[in-house]
């Protein structure tokens, strides 16, 4: 490109004199390339693009020189900068300064350079001067100055200095912001006496809400709970307030606490949908009761998520034909119809009203055609009311039919694969999930799915369990918390006869999510090592959850028989 430029520039300045026309001019003279403004600005953006940063800061520097634009001067510092380049910084920082002056940037970058030869002293100065203009950007610019140093501890050693009443002035925002940015840098002693100053000094819900993320990071809930409660009696009605107190009671296990936070105050889709999913949860039927209630009662505009909600909370409540009434009202023009169809057709099959429900889905598959994500979706469900009615063979044959129509989709795969495990056909559904782990190599739960297949039905020894292992420990890389996939590790741990590793995977997963299925395989795990009672407690325990469950039921019938 440099030899390309400086062709050109020769050829146009060699022209002959013979082909000129007109009255004499000036000959064009050549620029040497080292003054070649253009040609340096070119070179520089071209080793951007190549991700050359560094030859990109020092072309951009040697422009600078080149340019009285001070925004030029001011990317070639950034730059610089962003390569810890700090002579080279120091060099475009000069020509910024003699371009403007008084940009507060200037101070800024002058600290960042300091911060980087570890000159704290001057770093200090630079941004006290910074802290003292004030101005919206003046904290923004010293928290990307301290951020990006190396040394955290005295890049928060700094703001312990700046971090002055006078600095931070009268406004909340500001010492809540400080505040995190010492938390950033690892101060926590500084972000609690920021936090703590802020809730004295404005009592607003910012520094309220900040105060009690503290306590829950320390690991102290009733700090966080008291700090809440302390800022609902002084704001009751602060939506912020009372949904950060909800989420930290509901974390805390107690989810008709939660639900009950947010029924105080104003309400809208937002705090109402919270509601009903918080009393879910608790599985408290009066709460869900009042909440319809209240809903039914506002006269608020209804609009699909309102009456969607409406619908949901209907049916958690066995109102299933004032469900239905809900489902039907919302336009087919709205966001929620889709879902609100798919609702009405599970509602139908609820009622008794099994074959209504499929000739529905056959009518949604038909306007849903057009759309693949939504059509899979239809085929899914009546897939699903038909296995539930014990009618496998016309479930398989309705993903067959499904897939004929949507080739290769993965959902249809893995659902018609779990189906025909589960109806014995290991081999079909093994084949199916492989398919779907071609499609999508990180698909956690294929990986699984699969890998818990191969578990089950191997013996000690059994090559199979190899590639089990190897499609769980997949699974796990790609979503290590997940209790199912722990689930399937500690089941295949005690295919392969390690009772004390597989007990301990299970106790992990079941602490994580004790549903049934767990439950099956810890309490068999228990059992086999002679710990009986507990074993008795834990399948008690699941089938509280689940009294149908099928794995749960024919682990204890195989036991204990």
């Amino acid at each position: 490109m440099v030899a390309l430029c400086a062709l050109l520039v020769a050829c146009a300045s060699a022209r002959p004199k013979a082909l000129v026309r007109g009255p004499a001019s000036p000959a064009v003279a050549p620029v040497a390339e080292e003054h070649d403004l253009m040609l340096k600005l070119l070179a520089a953006q071209f080793a951007l693009q190549d991700n050359d940063l560094a030859t990109g800061a020092q072309g951009f520097t040697d422009a600078a020189a080149l340019s009285a634009d001070p925004a030029l001067s001011e990317e070639a510092t950034r730059l610089a900068l962003s390569v810890k380049n700090w002579p080279l910084a120091q060099r475009a920082l000069a020509r910024w300064q003699q371009l403007a002056p008084k940009d507060p940037g200037i101070a800024q970058s002058r600290a960042w350079i300091a911060l980087g030869e570890k000159r704290t002293d001057e770093a200090y100065t630079d941004l006290d001067a910074l802290a003292g203009r004030g101005g919206d950007d003046a904290w923004r610019l010293i928290a990307q100055t301290l951020l990006s140093a190396g040394d955290k501890a005295a890049a928060a050693q700094l703001l312990g200095r700046l971090a002055t009443p006078e600095h931070l002035a009268a406004k909340e925002d500001n010492w809540v912001a400080v505040s995190q940015l010492a938390f950033k840098l690892g101060d926590k002693g500084l972000a609690q006496r920021l936090a703590d100053a802020a809730v004295a000094r404005f009592h607003g819900d910012d520094a309220y809400a900040w105060r009690a993320r503290l306590a829950l990071d320390r690991g102290d809930k009733a700090a966080a709970r008291a700090t809440y409660a302390e800022a609902l009696q002084r704001d009751p009605k602060s939506l912020r307030l009372r949904g950060g107190y909800a989420a930290l009671l509901a974390e805390s296990g107690d989810n008709a606490g939660a639900a009950r936070a947010l029924a105080s105050g104003p309400q809208d889709d937002t705090t109402y949908a919270a509601r009903a999913a918080y009393a879910a949860r608790a599985d408290d039927k009066l709460a869900l009761g009042a909440l319809y209630r209240e809903l039914n009662a506002d006269k608020s505009s209804r609009q699909g998520k309102r009456l969607y909600l409406l619908g949901q909370v209907a049916e958690m409540i066995d109102k299933r034909d004032e469900a239905l009434a809900w489902y039907r009202e919302i336009s087919d023009q709205d966001e929620r119809w889709f879902d609100a169809q798919m609702r009405e057709a599970v509602v139908l099959d609820q009622l008794g009203r099994t074959g209504q429900a499929l000739d529905f889905l056959h009518q949604l598959e038909a306007q849903t055609a057009e759309d693949s994500d939504q059509l899979g979706n239809t085929y899914l469900l009546e897939a699903e009311l038909l296995a539930r009615k014990g009618r496998a063979h016309d479930a398989l044959t309705v993903y067959a039919r499904a897939l004929d129509t949507l080739p290769d989709d993965p959902r249809l795969l893995y659902a018609r694969a779990l189906l025909a495990v589960d109806q014995g056909n290991v081999a079909a559904g093994e084949s199916d999930l492989r398919r779907v782990i071609e499609l999508r190599p990180d698909d956690a739960e294929a990986l699984n799915a699969l890998g818990y297949t191969l578990a089950d039905s191997s013996r000690k020894g059994d090559a199979k369990q190899h590639e089990a292992l190897d499609l769980i420990q997949r699974a796990l890389k790609l979503k290590p918390d997940e209790p199912a996939i722990i689930d399937s590790m500690g089941w295949l741990r005690y295919r392969m006869g390690d009772l004390d590793a597989s007990l301990a995977e299970l106790r992990r997963a079941y602490a994580k999510q004790p549903d049934a299925d767990i439950a099956a395989h810890l309490g068999e795990v228990l059992w086999v090592k002679g710990e009986h009672d507990e074993a008795r407690k834990v399948w008690d325990a699941g089938r509280r959850k689940d009294a149908k469950n099928k794995t749960l039921l024919e682990a204890i019938r195989r036991l204990t028989t």
